[in-house]
């Protein structure tokens, strides 16, 4: 596979994205992991595969909950501080999802809208493939992405945000079929500016896209409590689906 090289690669790797993102709300993140897993009623035998899992705050906390867990991401700065976290059933390391997941897993969770990163389609058809021929026969894939819709209809086209004495200046729009959040700032004696680009995935084209790669969608939610799906109101969608 060629060693291309993505916005993602520079920016997640950064201190500085961590700074922006440091008041991420890990309640939320820990009710969706929660009602998930009752739902699904799985085991706390189930072998369970972060896909791609950033700090590790999911897989650590999923492995607090019994469960044997791997985690994954491209970023290495980011599995550096989730390798302080790791144990026995808790492990972490370095791979990019277009790469073939080389075990079989109980359960695989995309989370927190870490997909959608590609111009090419089949790019991201091809991390769902994978994501498939990951799973054990009974196996179950969890989507949970960013509800493109209600994005749309509540654009902040500008924001200012300071964090750690660092002032995000922040930009948003949607064109070309992306996403695109801006983001510049001062810091450390020199100027820095990123951009975030997330394809506008919303459910239809998520469920040709799942068709496309042999899934089953089996189940549709619109936020972390499990609610119904609605498109111009819910918070995420959440897609759960079988081989």
């Amino acid at each position: 596979m060629k060693d291309t090289k993505d916005w993602f690669t520079d920016w997640f790797n950064t201190s500085y994205y961590h700074t922006l993102y440091k008041s991420r709300n890990d309640e939320d993140a820990q009710l969706f992991m929660k009602n998930i897993t009752a739902f699904l009623k799985l085991p706390t035998t189930a072998h369970i595969l972060d896909l791609p899992c950033g700090k590790g705050r999911h897989s650590v906390f999923l492995n607090s909950l019994g469960y044997k867990v791997t985690g994954v991401d491209l970023a290495a700065n980011s599995i550096d501080i989730a390798k302080e976290f790791e144990n026995d059933t808790l492990e972490f390391g370095v791979q990019d999802m277009r790469a073939p997941i080389d075990i079989k897993y109980d359960a695989i969770f995309n989370l927190f809208t870490s997909f959608g990163y590609f111009d090419d389609d089949n790019e991201d058809i091809l991390i769902l493939k994978n994501v498939k021929e990951g799973l054990k026969e009974q196996g179950v894939f969890v989507f949970d992405f960013l509800n493109a819709e209600r994005v749309k209809l509540n654009l902040v086209a500008k924001e200012t945000k300071t964090v750690d004495n660092i002032t995000f200046n922040i930009e948003r729009e949607i064109k070309d079929g992306f996403i695109f959040k801006h983001i510049a700032f001062f810091a450390d004696g020199k100027n820095h500016a990123y951009t975030e680009k997330v394809k506008y995935l919303d459910i239809d084209k998520m469920t040709d896209y799942f068709k496309t790669a042999g899934f089953t969608i089996t189940d549709t939610f619109g936020d972390y409590h499990l609610n119904s799906y609605n498109a111009p109101t819910s918070d995420r969608l959440i897609l759960v689906a079988k081989k």
